[in-house]
């Protein structure tokens, strides 16, 4: 059975899933240098993106779209999306379940799509994550924590043999949006609230939570202001998604008060951690109380599955037996998650995925004063090696989610302190935002502590004694790395570029940043990387493009 998944409203994307195996996803952002957070548009790129694959609308057998909460005047669950150039307002499932059923089937018809399915918006992270686990596979049950954009954390648990899904609990009464919310209240991210509601402001919102992780870096937790943050949710027992950033007002108009002495970066530091103690605590309570004994997978899904401090906090609390959190656990895997959907009520419980793919590489036509000669991977790590530069590298199929994991990557050595800078620069970066590092996995626990597999940069690792001063430029703020270790095995080319860097200077570390233009998805093709010119080189598939200018 072939599936098709469309994600219309904002992270919008397509993916089609064929009798258990993930084919392609393709985040829209990812296409033509699309700006982060793009919507589908229009329906005609379903069309469009089958095509670019070999595949016919007439080759799908089930279409399914991802839930979402907006509305028309009859209370009908829409996106807004066009078709033939004019607007319509596509019918989907609500955002999340009310009826006690977290896989609800609609059904819908028209715009090409013939009979469609579509399902809760949440019900595409709770299934999108949990099939694409090693739980999954090996056939365990799971429990699921989903914490999204407007919803409180729900905790659901999956078992595998049956295919039964319950609903566990909310955890705790905040929306997932409350820590960008409340950033926004403060210097660097200040906004009046009013302004949230234009296209641009959303951008502007959903980049706040990851600028800020990094942000609090700058900051100290004041871990005596918790008792604070407890008396001001009581109070504010009026917090809605509508008024979601009404605790960060709270406390920015009366901060002397609440919590004298705090820097803006000690204020955001304070509350990241608070929230973090807080979902630990109830998650903690909810699994020990209701499910004595121990030996429990943890699945986690939903945009707050990215923050790396509270992803290493329930790991390291040794509440469960395993932690799994896959690379697209924000709305980037929400077109993957709504065909899983449909895939697990046919009798697919694991879904066989590579992160490797999104849409392909192309080279298009360069711009005057590159030249181009064939260098392999040995060859570039010398280059890096010696010359000590970053290189924009693509190759392949883009990865899958928000980070890039080799693919859509700029590359350089971590053996500088001024690396760091060179690359915020030439991104046009805050000083204070970490470069990540990518590590062969069987060498990081030399390096890094604890130096785990890592493949999808999700969990927080410290440096290992003498190595911080040996790749620099990879060390946060406060000491953390936010690693993305790589298998040696793994047939790609930032495997054999690592490798023989590896041999080369004795460092299995490189920097790993994205590469794309400012504000857009991953760099599409060659031509766009040499058109934004922020590297020198670009290496794609053998090649090496120089800029001679």
């Amino acid at each position: 059975m072939r599936i098709c998944g469309i994600k219309a409203s904002h992270d919008g994307g397509v993916a089609v899933i064929e009798d258990g195996r993930l084919l392609f996803s393709y985040e829209i952002e990812k296409l033509n240098n699309g700006e982060r957070y793009s919507s589908l548009g229009s329906m005609e790129r379903v069309a469009e993106i089958l095509a670019a694959e070999g595949l016919k609308l007439s080759d799908i057998d089930k279409f399914v779209v991802d839930g979402w909460y907006t509305t028309d005047a009859d209370g009908q669950v829409v996106v807004a999306v066009t078709e033939g150039g004019e607007p319509i307002q596509l019918k989907v499932a609500p955002y999340v379940e009310t009826d006690g059923s977290p896989l609800q089937r609609h059904t819908f018809s028209g715009h090409g799509l013939g009979e469609y399915a579509s399902y809760h918006h949440v019900a595409n992270h709770l299934i999108g994550t949990y099939v694409s686990s090693p739980f999954a596979a090996r056939g365990e049950d799971a429990f699921v924590l989903v914490w999204d954009g407007i919803i409180t954390p729900r905790l659901y648990l999956v078992r595998a043999e049956t295919r039964e899904v319950t609903f566990v609990e909310a955890l705790m009464p905040v929306f997932g949006g409350s820590f960008a919310a409340f950033c926004a209240r403060f210097e660097p991210y200040l906004r009046p609230y009013e302004d949230m509601t234009s296209e641009p402001a959303i951008r502007h919102h959903l980049s706040v939570a990851g600028k800020a992780m990094a942000y609090a870096a700058k900051g100290t937790v004041d871990t005596g202001a918790f008792a604070v943050f407890d008396k001001l949710m009581a109070e504010l027992s009026d917090i809605t998604v509508d008024r979601v950033g009404v605790l960060g007002d709270k406390v920015a108009a009366n901060r002397d008060e609440l919590m004298p002495g705090l820097s803006n970066a000690d204020l955001i530091a304070t509350y990241q951690a608070y929230l973090g103690h807080q979902l630990l605590d109830r998650l903690t309570k909810a699994v020990q109380s209701r499910f004595p004994g121990g030996g429990h997978n943890l699945v986690m899904g939903g945009g707050c599955a990215l923050n790396i401090k509270w992803n290493t906090a329930i790991r390291a609390s040794g509440v469960f037996q395993d932690v799994f959190i896959p690379p697209f656990p924000n709305d980037a895997g929400a077109a993957i998650g709504t065909a899983a959907c449909e895939m697990f009520l046919n009798g697919h419980t694991a879904l066989e995925w590579d992160v490797y793919s999104g849409p392909k590489i192309t080279v298009g036509t360069l711009p005057d004063g590159w030249t181009t000669r064939p260098c392999d991977e040995r060859q570039l790590a010398e280059l890096l090696h010696t010359e000590d530069e970053p290189v924009v590298v693509l190759s392949g199929r883009a990865e899958l989610g928000p980070r890039a994991l080799g693919n859509r990557s700029i590359i350089a050595p971590a053996t500088s302190t001024r690396m760091k800078d060179v690359l915020n620069d030439i991104k046009n970066r805050a000083s204070y935002r970490p470069v990540a590092p990518i590590c062969l996995e069987e060498r990081a626990p030399e390096v890094f502590d604890p130096g785990t597999p890592d493949p999808f940069m999700i969990f927080e690792h410290r440096m290992r004694p003498g190595w911080a001063e040996r790749v620099p430029a990879i060390v946060h703020l406060d000491g953390t790395a936010r690693l993305q270790t790589i298998k040696s095995t793994q047939d790609t080319a930032t495997v054999r570029v690592l490798k023989h860097y590896a041999e080369i200077s004795g460092v299995p570390v490189l920097c790993n940043t994205s590469a794309n233009l400012e504000g857009s998805g991953f760099f599409p093709d060659v031509e766009s990387a040499a058109k934004w010119g922020g590297t020198r080189y670009i290496w794609s598939e053998g090649v090496l493009y120089t800029n001679e200018s």
